[in-house]
């Protein structure tokens, strides 16, 4: 019986360290194919993180050049309203000096029509008139000053006006 105890020890034996190895060899099979499924996922995972990236930075590119495009329209909108403004202004200045100088006289055409008393301007024309059919009264230097200066405001603002609808235009058709 010793010798059957022993036969069957060493075959309980064998098969405990057969059973091992394999447990082993299946365990280590299963690292392996599982090590290679997460590789396998966090490759995916840094090229579609990679492929997000690259997206956001050419989305970010298009957008600065789109500022930069509207900076550099700002630049020249501003030159051109700037440019516009002092050429005005300009104009204005040397209107102002050729009515100080009485280079220039400002007058108004008169309405010859609604009189009907004896002081009435008469609406015949003269032969040195240059507007024919109306009679023109000229304007006080000072008062023709203050006149030229009430344009010359109304002018300025007229072209800040075109100034700010060209750059609300620019802005829509931006987006």
């Amino acid at each position: 019986m010793k010798l059957d105890a022993v036969k069957w020890g060493g075959a309980l034996l064998l098969t405990l360290g057969l059973m091992t190895g394999s447990a082993w060899a299946a365990w280590e099979w299963q690292a392996n194919a599982y090590g290679r499924q997460l590789a396998t996922k966090e490759t995916a995972h840094q090229t579609e993180r990679t492929n997000l990236a690259n997206a956001t930075s050419a989305l970010i590119l298009a957008e600065q050049g789109k500022r930069f495009a509207l900076e550099q329209w700002l630049a020249a909108s501003d030159q051109s309203h700037y440019r516009v403004l002092t050429d005005e202004k300009t104009k204005q200045a040397r209107l102002r000096d050729r009515l100080a100088t009485a280079d220039l006289r400002l007058s108004v055409l008169l309405d010859a029509t609604g009189a009907t008393d004896c002081d009435a301007v008469q609406t015949a024309t003269s032969t040195c008139s240059v507007v024919y059919g109306a009679h023109r009264a000229q304007l006080d230097p000072a008062h023709a000053q203050r006149i030229i200066g009430i344009t010359s405001d109304g002018d300025q603002g007229l072209i800040a006006l075109q100034a700010c609808h060209a750059y609300v235009r620019q802005l829509t058709k931006q987006k």
